[in-house]
């Protein structure tokens, strides 16, 4: 795959607490120029990032969005309304973290109830889940799969980059292996080189999530 389709499939992200105004806009510029499939930004950018992309460059690259982030345990009421107002603000993505503590307590039920209920929130938008793969057993990993293809969300993603582990090729060839045909696997979390994004491609992923990608795409 060459470097402008790799760029298609990034969702070019900045997570940072400290992130600036100034940083998201370049984040946007950086996307659009690179036709990448979306910008990944914190919820309290949405409103301002979707009037800069539409408004003053003109685009319509879509806002992807995080809930739950990073540590994915506050409460499904909690998660619920983040995701209303992500979406009252523009937000056309997604990206949610799952509550690992129903995960080490055997709680699928509670997870799938939890996904949802955020589902439930952004109707005809695209859901991402979050399932922080480093954290889970492979068993935990295969029900997470389960879960994911009876929850309505569209893609499960292996991590939110903030938890010691990242994107891996072995996870997400288990993933794709896993999860219904109809899900998609979102890589994410330490993708730096061209060279990882083709092989997690190649493993699998139809989205890649990354900070520092699309400038090695540039060259």
């Amino acid at each position: 795959m060459d470097k402008k389709a790799i760029a298609h499939l990034v969702d070019h992200t900045l997570l940072s607490p400290v992130a600036d105004w100034q940083m998201i806009s370049n984040l946007c510029n950086e996307a659009v120029q690179m036709q990448a499939a979306s910008v990944c930004i914190p919820p309290c950018y949405v409103k301002e990032t979707v009037a800069y992309l539409r408004s003053y460059l003109q685009s319509d690259l879509p806002v992807c969005t995080v809930i739950g982030f990073p540590n994915g345990y506050m409460t499904k009421g909690v998660k619920f309304n983040e995701t209303l107002e992500a979406v009252k603000d523009g937000a056309d993505e997604i990206d949610m973290v799952i509550n690992l503590t129903h995960v080490k307590n055997g709680r699928y039920d509670a997870v799938l109830n939890e996904i949802r209920a955020v589902r439930a929130a952004c109707p005809g938008k695209i859901l991402k889940v979050i399932i922080e793969a480093c954290a889970l057993s492979e068993a935990e990993k295969i029900k997470m799969c389960q879960v994911v293809s009876e929850s309505g969300a569209d893609f499960i993603k292996t991590s939110t980059g903030f938890a010691g582990g990242g994107a891996t090729l072995e996870d997400v060839a288990l993933l794709r292996a896993h999860v219904a045909e109809h899900v998609k696997v979102k890589a994410a979390g330490g993708i730096k080189t061209v060279e990882q994004a083709q092989a997690l491609i190649a493993a699998g992923a139809e989205r890649l999530g990354a900070s520092s990608l699309l400038a090695q795409l540039k060259e």
